[in-house]
Parts: structure tokens; C-alpha cells; sequence
């Protein structure tokens, strides 16, 4: 049996992304077997026990998911063509008054914060920022199905046959596209559910039945709901929250 890299390990069972593994095996809280392993690098076979050591765990506890709705005008990731990033939105004057959540906000909160993946400079709706390996990994991992919904008001014209094309049976990129779920929300609407998330690939999709994109929301990531969340505004994802 073949040894494999032990952050590699740790993050294809899920108890951390690999970079965080790494940090975790460079401070001793990762151990094999019952024993500390400390040196970056180290295999070990696919059949030996990892653990956490209570240090790694509490590291986990304190990290936060933040949910944020994403106006048109800023982009997900790093800043570009002079227009902010997403993150800067998390400050304490845009924290939603509705949050349920215990927290309170503090500076702690915004270091390593990233997106969990991507939502376009023109779209809006639910974006998920997060300090947690598991949660990106569980989102964006190339093994990730979780759904994901949106509105998306369209121009053009719209047959039976070209539906059918967008629920299964378009390619972008040479590739074929997972079948997704697609209908109509009222006359200038759809509804898409996808499962995997190419660069601007509804806008793409829509552009290969002939209809125009004049609108996209995201309103769902998983099992978590956009809801009342205003736009401009954030909240904490709850321990009773999971996607």
C-alpha cells in the first residue's frame, strides 16, 4: 500500500484544508496513531488514525462563516480594474440587526476571511466568506455537489428545445456541463440549480439558447437560504447552519 502526503490525508477526510494542515503539523497538534507528527511533508499510510490534537479543535471552534449579500459593482475575490473586493463590506456597520448568531464582531474575525467561491462583479446575491478549510473545501473541492440557486432574468426568446439544452446537454470549455435544474420563475425569469460553477456560466449558457442575462441573483447555497439578508449586508452562519 502506498503512503500518502498526511496533509493531503487530512483534507480528503475532511478535518481541515491543507494548508491549515500544514500549520496544524508545524505546531504539533496533529498526531498518527496517538503520536505527534510535527515534520511538513511527512506520508503515512491511508489506513493509519489522524487526530486533532484539543488546540487544533479549539482553532476550529473560534472560526467563522459569514454570509454576505453581494452587491453588483464588487468582485468576489482580490480587488481589479479598480473595484473592492466583496470582503470589505464586513464591518460592523453593515453586520444585519436580524443576526441570530452569538457572536459579536471583532477584528479576529477578518483574518484569512476568503470566498468560498465566486459570484460575477454584475451578479448579486449570496456570497459565502469563511476562515474555515472544511467549509471552502466542502464548497468549492473539485468533489463539491452542493447546489446552488439562482434568479436570473433573461431577454430573448426561450423553446422547448432550448430548456431542455440548458437542464442537460450544453458544453463550455470543450467539456460537457453537469445536468443542472432549470425553469421558469414567471415570464421574464428563470430558475437554475447547479452543481458545479464555471466562469460566468449561466450568463455563457444563456448566451448558447439565444437569450441575454439582464439579471442574476444567487439565492441559495446548499441547505442555506439567502432569506431577508439585505444587500450590502452580512450575518454569521449559525452553529444550527450547515450547507
Amino acid at each position: 500500500m502506498e503512503k500518502i502526503r498526511l496533509s493531503k490525508l487530512m483534507s480528503e477526510q475532511g478535518l481541515c484544508s491543507r494548508r491549515e494542515a500544514d500549520s496544524y503539523i508545524e505546531r504539533g497538534w496533529v498526531l498518527v496513531d496517538g503520536q505527534p507528527v510535527t515534520e511538513l511533508g511527512t506520508r503515512i499510510l491511508p489506513t493509519q488514525t489522524i487526530t486533532l490534537a484539543a488546540a487544533a479543535r479549539d482553532r476550529q471552534q473560534a472560526q467563522v462563516t459569514i454570509l454576505l449579500h453581494k452587491p453588483v459593482g464588487f468582485v468576489s475575490g482580490q480587488a481589479e480594474k479598480n473595484y473592492k473586493p466583496a470582503s470589505t463590506l464586513v464591518i460592523a456597520g453593515n453586520h444585519y440587526s436580524g443576526d441570530r448568531s452569538p457572536l459579536r464582531f471583532g477584528p479576529q474575525h477578518l483574518r484569512g476571511l476568503a470566498p468560498a467561491g465566486r459570484l460575477d462583479i454584475d451578479s448579486t446575491g449570496l456570497l459565502v466568506l469563511t476562515q474555515d478549510g472544511r467549509i471552502a473545501k466542502q464548497l468549492i473541492g473539485e468533489n463539491s455537489r452542493i447546489e446552488k440557486e439562482y434568479l436570473v432574468r433573461v431577454t430573448g426568446r426561450l423553446n422547448a428545445e432550448g430548456l431542455a439544452k440548458l437542464n442537460h446537454g450544453l458544453s463550455l470549455d470543450g467539456e460537457a456541463l453537469r445536468p443542472a435544474k432549470v425553469s421558469w420563475q414567471n415570464r421574464d425569469q428563470l430558475r437554475f440549480v447547479l452543481r458545479q460553477g464555471k466562469k460566468r456560466q449561466i450568463r455563457r449558457m444563456c448566451e448558447l439558447v439565444g437569450l441575454t442575462v439582464t439579471g442574476l441573483k444567487r439565492v441559495r447555497i446548499g441547505k442555506v437560504m439567502l432569506g431577508d439578508l439585505p444587500v450590502g449586508q452580512w450575518r454569521y452562519l449559525r452553529d444550527d447552519e450547515s450547507f
